[in-house]
């Protein structure tokens, strides 16, 4: 695995002699996820020290208990009072996406450094001011990251390095498809999942952004087009309290699908769906290049298939890389090989690579810049579907 760079030292305003405090915004399923990086990134890699402060959390009780399972010293209700603390120098948002814009601004603003959970946003306009708001502050050495955790996944980390090395000639098409079924009981009560005021998009937003930036990544590519449909199979559903309390409207997508042209001239195919009986959380990419192919699905995550079409007719076929060799991304730091790593894992690399940026003064990918190209096919995706036309994806 290539370690960052280490260009310039970041500005005196932004060198501390005492370990980073971080503090995280969320305690659910990604707080969860994230806390458990933060507790075990040091034990596995050489990160610049750091303490886990403080969680935060609207509910006190249950906040200050998810803080003492996870490793956090303290918990509080504010954000707003916890990101003004001086001895807070990082912020971890793993709210939902309605809170990020205000979260991560007030927290540029006041000089920590942001980890964002994706999408960067629930709107392209909130993206737009949280990618202005981290350019000025990366002006005075604070850095910002989004977290499109499966860019850490090792299997994927190596395709990109495969394709990069020319390994699969001209990229001509790409599949991906994140299908899983948590929805697919018409009776699955509501969340604020499926509310477009709290959730902005459906699977769109929610696994569609995963696809999109593991297209982008993985080719070093940009998207020129899109054409897309959008479908909401289950448009009622029960209330949070069961049955009883009656049913409630669902307002976001179920399912999106998207054809992308790229600069490249290559092609992509986009398929998720929350509805796709007995996927659990099977995120497939295909690449198809005219030397060789790659094949991954995150159900299977330590294994990566190859095909390298320069081999004699007679000798070609898919064969199954073991990603668990130490010479593979991350895989250095943990298991001897054919130990398998799992999900998780992919998010204490992704707090190993941000606390290097901070250590190195460099930029931290995925950038919100990143985020926002992100952000901006899934608007496209969005305005085709409801026009039934195809979009140019245009950057400001």
């Amino acid at each position: 695995m290539t370690t960052p760079a280490h260009p310039s030292e970041p500005p005196a305003s932004r060198r501390v002699s005492r370990p980073l405090g971080v503090a995280a915004i969320g305690y659910a399923f990604m707080g969860k996820a994230h806390s458990n990086a933060w507790r075990n990134v040091a034990s596995f890699f050489d990160v610049p020290a750091f303490e886990q402060k403080v969680l935060v959390g609207r509910d006190a009780g249950a906040v200050a208990e998810a803080a003492a399972k996870y490793g956090w010293a303290e918990s509080a209700t504010d954000w707003r009072t916890v990101i003004t603390r001086d001895d807070i120098d990082v912020v971890d948002i793993c709210a939902p996406g309605w809170m990020h814009a205000e979260i991560a601004i007030a927290a540029l603003e006041a000089g920590k450094h942001v980890l964002v959970e994706k999408p960067l946003a629930n709107t392209l306009a909130e993206a737009e001011l949280m990618t202005a708001a981290a350019a000025k502050a990366r002006a005075n050495g604070v850095q910002s990251m989004i977290g499109f955790n499966y860019r850490r996944v090792p299997a994927l980390a190596l395709a990109r390095e495969l394709i990069a090395e020319g390994r699969l000639g001209t990229v001509r098409h790409v599949r991906a498809a994140y299908l899983q079924d948590w929805l697919a009981d018409a009776q699955a009560p509501m969340t604020w999942r499926l509310r477009k005021e709290t959730a902005g998009s459906g699977a769109l937003g929610d696994i569609a952004s995963h696809a999109i930036d593991q297209v982008l990544f993985l080719l070093g590519d940009q998207v020129t087009e899109v054409s897309g449909r959008l479908n909401t199979f289950v448009d009622r559903r029960p209330g949070a309290n069961g049955p009883a309390s009656g049913l409630e409207d669902v307002t976001v997508d179920d399912a999106a699908w998207a054809t992308l042209s790229l600069t490249s001239g290559a092609v992509a195919s986009v398929e998720v769906s929350r509805v796709a009986t007995g996927r659990k959380n099977s995120l497939q990419i295909e690449v198809y290049g005219d030397k060789g192919s790659l094949l991954f699905d995150l159900e299977n995550l330590n294994e990566l298939g190859f095909l390298d079409a320069t081999a004699p007719v007679r000798e070609q076929g898919f064969r199954r890389i073991l990603v668990n060799e130490p010479e593979h991304p991350y895989l250095e730091a943990w298991w001897p090989q054919g130990h398998i790593i799992g999900w998780e894992h992919t998010f204490t690399h992704q707090v190993r690579d941000f606390l290097l940026a901070i250590r190195d003064g460099s930029q931290p990918s995925p950038s919100f810049e990143e985020g926002l190209n992100v952000q901006y096919v899934l608007d496209a995706v969005e305005q085709s579907a409801a026009n039934k036309s195809t979009l140019t994806v245009v950057r400001h």
